[in-house]
């Protein structure tokens, strides 16, 4: 799997500092900086502590089955400020170099609020998924693909982990994490009808080509 981050801290030497602190237990593989410096932390072939408690696709223990890459943007608490082009082209670079040495389906390219919906809101709404897709980086269905209305369960087919009946605040927070990846300017958590039409839209596109390699 590849699992994008944002650091949500206020520098990325603040950042950094922390995922080189043994004591943090806490990095990624990769960290790219606003100006768009790559930063590799850990290797490839070995285990990073990025995801923690995670799921996706019926997976768990995240960490033992993919690579991080955290992305230096202060993130919620620090205003959700905007993503710079040079950021986003590198980010781009990183994610295609990877692709092109590890079999990941673009269904496991995901956001680490995919994951960990309600413990986690990164990388954030302000991310740019559609324009990754553009460039071969994970999927992004067009609106106009399906007109059916899903459901919430179907986010199970997508990846995301609910219950067979799920608690109101269950709903909320697997609902708001799938609006910050797919519905970017409706972020609620509430499952209104364009949300459900959305989540048969992208569980459509995902049966379709999730399972076609990077």
């Amino acid at each position: 799997m590849l699992v994008l981050h944002y650091t949500g801290m206020e520098t990325g030497r603040a950042a950094l500092e922390r995922m080189c602190d043994p004591d943090a237990k806490v990095a990624a593989h990769y960290m790219v900086e606003e100006d768009g410096q790559i930063y590799q932390l850990v290797d490839e072939n070995k285990r990073a502590w990025h995801a923690g408690v995670a799921s996706w696709q019926g997976l768990e223990d995240i960490n033992s089955r993919s690579i991080g890459i955290e992305i230096v943007n202060g993130g919620h608490d620090y205003g959700m400020p905007d993503f710079p082009e040079v950021q986003i082209d590198a980010v781009i670079t990183l994610c295609k170099d990877v692709l092109s040495r590890h079999d990941i389906f673009q269904s496991s390219i995901v956001g680490h609020s995919d994951i960990a919906p309600g413990r986690k809101d990164d990388p954030g709404e302000k991310f740019p998924w559609s324009r990754l897709c553009e460039e071969g980086v994970g999927l992004w269905p067009l609106r106009e693909n399906a007109l059916a209305v899903g459901s919430v369960q179907q986010l199970a087919e997508i990846g995301y982990e609910i219950t067979a009946e799920p608690s109101r605040s269950e709903v909320y927070a697997v609902v708001k994490a799938f609006q910050q990846r797919w519905m970017q300017d409706n972020v609620t958590g509430d499952a209104c009808l364009e949300t459900l039409c959305r989540i048969a839209q992208v569980a459509a596109a995902y049966k379709e080509n999730g399972k076609a390699l990077a």
